[in-house]
């Protein structure tokens, strides 16, 4: 049997992503999950127990990709071009916490950053913004 990690708060945030994946994913809208496991490593150990998590929990079906660094020198070069591209408090480009949220327009430019307690249904007027 799987547990959930340890901040319960924040998995839940799955089913609000999932629904904005589904009412949006028909204009071209897309959400991408990067399970990272740097913080506090509250994350499941492999790639297979994220997804059934995920699926079996939060009946996610947007993409969800392997376990990555978004922090450090190592951190995987799509977060180091996002942290950059879109810094968050005070200009800082860390990031402080799973649930981080980067929104990108159709060119691939990312166009804002939201805080991991930024519940996804406060994302929609940026979307729409970005669809019509």
């Amino acid at each position: 049997m799987l547990t959930p990690p340890v901040n319960a708060a924040l998995p839940p945030q799955y089913s609000g992503l999932e629904l904005l994946y589904r009412d949006y994913r028909e204009q071209g809208f897309a959400v991408l999950g990067f399970p990272c496991d740097q913080f506090l490593h509250q994350e499941f150990h492999d790639d297979e127990q994220i997804e059934h998590f995920c699926v079996n929990t939060y009946q996610v079906t947007f993409p969800l990709f392997g376990k990555v660094r978004v922090t450090g020198p190592d951190a995987d070069p799509l977060f180091q071009y996002l942290k950059t591209a879109a810094p968050g408090w005070f200009g800082l480009s860390g990031i402080k916490w799973n649930f981080t949220k980067f929104l990108i327009n159709r060119q691939g430019e990312c166009v804002r950053r939201f805080a991991t307690a930024t519940y996804p249904s406060q994302l929609r007027r940026h979307i729409e913004g970005l669809l019509h």
